[in-house]
């Protein structure tokens, strides 16, 4: 038998590349049938000395600075009657209610609400509470329904120079919720002070909550609205008006006409 010829080195790289080799792993040629040689064996490693044991020691535990509670709802509403029986000036009161901490609103709210206007005009206006704008600019019905009403009180010939305008609630509620009972009557006082250093002629409630709030009346702003009723300062008796918010007319524009009567009625009495 014939012996096959030896392929040369080109024929052997060229059936190499055709069976798919196509690198090198190596620099030398690796002798794959060879005994492997013994791994050497490891150093036995060195024994050392155990350190002598340490006292227990017990890490003292972190506990964090208690907050102080809110004081109870009638604690929080006695010292908001006492605070505001005290203040002699609507800066006084103002003041009183920067420092005041009996109404956790203040907590949440970004700065106190207090008032906007003249505090020698005849009219004064009350709302419920801050929204969000009033909120952020610390002045009252600047938003939405603050236009509405700057325009409301234009077409009886008023602006923001002739009358006072305040919120029975100082602070915004959180996402513009509406006040518990009992951040209401935390508040009260303030607002009743704040009228009674007024001294205006006219009260006008603006929305149900807060002529329920200051008018002592519990039916809805459908039938209380529109009549004069009597709002008593303890040194005097104030003729006082209930309409509609503004933010309402702003849902419900269908009532603008009812409150545009009660503006004539405001009108006529200041004009007199």
């Amino acid at each position: 038998m014939t012996p096959e010829p030896i392929p040369d080195i080109r024929q052997l790289l060229a059936f190499y590349v055709e069976a798919g080799v196509d690198c090198a792993l190596d620099d030398a040629p690796v002798n794959r049938l060879a005994e492997p040689e013994p791994a050497p064996l490891a150093s036995a490693p060195v024994a050392r000395e155990a350190p002598p044991p340490q006292p227990f020691r017990a890490t003292p535990a972190i506990i964090p600075p208690r907050a102080e509670p809110p004081p109870p709802p009638d604690a929080a509403i006695a010292s908001a009657r006492e605070a505001a029986r005290t203040a002699p000036s609507l800066e006084a009161l103002r003041a009183l209610l920067e420092t005041f901490d009996g109404c956790s609103l203040k907590n949440t709210a970004t700065r106190l609400v207090f008032a906007d206007g003249n505090p020698q005009a005849r009219i004064m206006f009350v709302g419920e509470a801050p929204g969000r704008d009033e909120d952020i600019e610390g002045l009252p019905f600047v938003g939405r329904s603050g236009k509405l009403l700057d325009r409301m009180i234009g077409a009886i010939g008023l602006d923001r120079s002739k009358a006072y305008i305040a919120n029975v609630i100082p602070w915004r509620p959180p996402g513009n919720r509406t006040p518990t009972p009992q951040e209401t009557q935390i508040c009260l006082p303030f607002i009743q002070r704040q009228i009674e250093l007024v001294d205006p002629d006219v009260l006008v409630t603006l929305g149900n909550p807060s002529t329920q709030a200051l008018l002592g009346t519990r039916e809805g702003i459908m039938r209380t609205r529109g009549r004069w009723l009597e709002y008593d300062t303890g040194r005097r008796v104030i003729r006082a008006m209930a309409t509609f918010h503004p933010a309402y007319l702003l849902r419900s524009p269908s009532y603008k006409r009812l409150s545009w009567q009660d503006l004539r009625a405001i009108a006529k009495v200041l004009s007199s």
